[in-house]
């Protein structure tokens, strides 16, 4: 085998690696979004929903007291 038979072999392997790792990074990165996506719609939304729900069921409660004070 001559030299630049083994360093074509060489950058066919390298190729080969290559593509694998671009897969194995595109699922990380796509794992990354979805927890995110994941996050955002567990988390951040109910939160944003109580903000707004709190004071709807306060306001009859605080309205009750009103008339004790």
């Amino acid at each position: 085998m001559t030299n630049e038979e083994q360093i074509l072999e060489i950058l066919k392997q390298n190729q080969e690696i290559l593509k694998q790792t671009h897969k194995s990074a595109e699922k990380t990165r796509k794992y990354i979004l979805y927890n995110a996506i994941f996050t955002i719609v567990v988390f951040v939304l109910p939160l944003i929903g109580l903000i707004i729900a709190i004071p709807l069921f306060l306001q009859p409660y605080l309205e009750s007291l009103d008339g004790l004070i």
